[in-house]
């Protein structure tokens, strides 16, 4: 993979700086900001009629628009779990009752999830988000069982002779065969959570097969990922690894990478196996050391016309995020240097280069969605918004000398 040397020897520049104390970036201020969007989004969703159709969830504010787009909860939907997830990360910083109960009203949308087939593996992103969350914030036992029945369906897509769930059973054909994107991680937060909590102790066996198979072949020599791994269906034989959202099959898509960080970073959580541990930093490593200086990738590290190519703000949110909870398993020097890494990226998100401020009601700007597609380039996307206000309350957590999950 080609890299960036002049990019590359800025972040090491800026990674090598003294480290980032917690009172040059203030926290509260930036979760302040995220709850007054969060107000913005509500009134906006209210519309002339003052009712809110729960069944509909922001997506994206492109570049030249101000409003959000909001698409239908439904079973091909995947970011449909985000906007209820960000109401119960807002509750979570404020105590409003008020958006507790919006929280609860756009969550229920997503009940239907647990009583049809899978459709596709994104089943952890919309279910754990939302009810996630608001199990976590409630203890209601009726979101605790909309997760388990999840987690089984989520689990019919688990091909043993691969020993991967399969992520797009619509695109066998196209990829030519058990089609796994590196996305595929983030789902397995559920599977694990269900195991020990009432669930089929086999859903924890799945996702640890899942990450093995994952680790062993859709990361190249060097620590950079593929975005798919295909496999074939009948042998389990790896095939091929190849892109579908990042710029070429052998370049490093910045979102896809951001999913490792945070895929493994929950694995070793779960485990405690350290096989992840020591996997986890070699492919957070090979991220960090190709930032460019404000720490916010380019859509994908390998674009050849960065610097003029589209930043990822979802991305340095997700790794945001991930360091600041991969920082509380290591040493104090490895520790220090990526929790410095998270403030810099959420300093850097929190300006007035990335932050929409009044001009949308959204957290951040400039995100890429699908490049190769034309879609979702420069916009604000919901997704972004989770994790960078997830990351915020992590930050918080930290300064209090709280756990971060």
């Amino acid at each position: 993979m080609k890299t960036k040397t002049l990019l590359a020897g800025l972040g090491l520049c800026l990674l090598a700086a003294c480290s980032t104390s917690k009172d040059e970036f203030n926290v509260d201020k930036a979760l302040d900001y995220c709850d007054t969007q969060v107000h913005r989004t509500l009134t906006e969703l209210k519309g002339n009629d003052g009712n809110i159709d729960y069944t509909m969830m922001p997506r994206n504010i492109m570049d030249s628009l101000t409003t959000w787009h909001c698409r239908k909860a439904t079973k091909d939907e995947w970011c449909s779990g985000f906007w209820p997830g960000i109401l119960w990360y807002d509750y979570e910083a404020t105590g409003d009752e008020k958006i507790k109960e919006e929280a609860e009203k756009f969550t229920s949308s997503l009940k239907f999830l647990s009583e049809t087939p899978a459709f596709d593996h994104d089943l952890g992103f919309l279910i754990f988000c939302s009810y996630g969350n608001g199990y976590r914030l409630t203890q209601n036992p009726e979101y605790k069982q909309v997760i388990l029945n999840t987690a089984d369906t989520l689990a019919t897509l688990f091909n043993p002779r691969v020993g991967t769930i399969l992520s797009w059973p619509r695109n066998v054909e196209m990829f030519g065969g058990h089609n796994t994107i590196m996305d595929n991680l983030i789902n397995l937060e559920m599977l694990f959570w269900a195991a020990k909590n009432g669930g089929n102790p086999y859903l924890s066996d799945i996702a640890i097969a899942h990450a093995d198979k994952t680790m062993k072949y859709q990361f190249r020599p060097d620590y950079t990922s593929y975005h798919v791994a295909v496999y074939d269906t009948l042998t389990g034989d790896f095939l091929r690894g190849c892109t579908h959202q990042g710029y070429a099959d052998n370049t490093m898509w910045a979102r896809g990478q951001a999913w490792g960080i945070y895929g493994f970073t929950t694995v070793y959580r779960e485990t405690k196996d350290t096989r992840y541990l020591d996997f986890v930093q070699k492919i957070t490593d090979v991220y960090l050391q190709n930032l460019p200086a404000d720490y916010v990738p380019y859509w994908d590290f390998d674009d050849p016309s960065i610097p003029s190519a589209p930043r990822d703000a979802s991305a340095a949110a997700i790794v945001a995020s991930a360091l600041l909870e991969l920082s509380t398993y290591l040493p104090v020097e490895k520790a220090t240097e990526y929790k410095d890494a998270a403030v810099k990226m959420l300093i850097s998100l929190s300006s007035d280069k990335y932050q929409s401020g009044k001009s949308k009601p959204s957290f951040l700007l400039h995100s890429t969605g699908h490049w190769p597609a034309g879609s979702e380039i420069d916009a604000s996307i919901i997704y972004a918004d989770y994790y960078y206000i997830e990351a915020l309350l992590r930050l918080k957590k930290l300064h209090s000398n709280q756990s971060v999950i």
